[in-house]
């Protein structure tokens, strides 16, 4: 400080606070560190969907749809006969269908009726089906009915009204009315 009177400085000194050598310091925010996952490019690039065709057996996927029944039997609660079938249905048309035999019995385009497989992978918009015949097909959801038989209850998809992935479907309400036109 210059030189100044000691009543001035004192004067100063009263008023305003002075404050010496102070550093402020910020905090640093942690980084997020963002998951490292694929994108759907490089997904595609390495074929992670895509089932070899050496694998592409419909044996190899009935202990799949042994799986899947039993599943759907502690879904549904045991499937016992007495049971009502809107349950049953409602609780069909949430569950994962990875397994399931299922049989295209209407379509706009006739060459996808009487297709019966396992499903193997289940997209917003088809379904990938292994037959008996261990050929692999890709039928669309758009304009199919699909019939599913689990301990004889037999239900029908309407394929338009289920263009949902799997894990959407599962938080998904269903209206009751509604019909497609084929």
């Amino acid at each position: 400080m210059p030189q100044k009177k000691d009543e001035a400085i004192q004067d100063v000194l009263t008023r305003k606070a002075v404050v010496l050598e102070h550093h402020c310091r910020r905090r640093k925010q942690p980084k997020r560190r963002k998951t490292k996952t694929f994108t759907a490019k490089q997904r595609r690039e390495l074929r992670l969907f895509e089932i070899e065709p050496e694998q592409q057996r419909y044996e190899l996927f009935l202990p799949l749809h042994e799986l899947w029944k039993q599943y759907i039997r502690d879904l549904c609660y045991g499937l016992k006969p007495d049971a009502q079938p809107q349950m049953v249905q409602s609780k069909l048309l949430k569950a994962d269908l990875h397994g399931a035999i299922v049989t295209v019995t209407k379509s706009k385009c006739p060459s996808y009726v009487g297709i019966t497989g396992i499903i193997l992978q289940e997209f917003k918009h088809v379904f990938k089906i292994i037959t008996k015949d261990n050929k692999l097909k890709v039928v669309p959801k758009m304009n199919n009915v699909f019939s599913l038989e689990t301990d004889g209850f037999i239900s029908y998809i309407y394929g338009s009204k289920f263009q949902f992935r799997a894990s959407e479907r599962s938080a998904k309400k269903f209206k009751l009315k509604g019909t497609i036109d084929l």
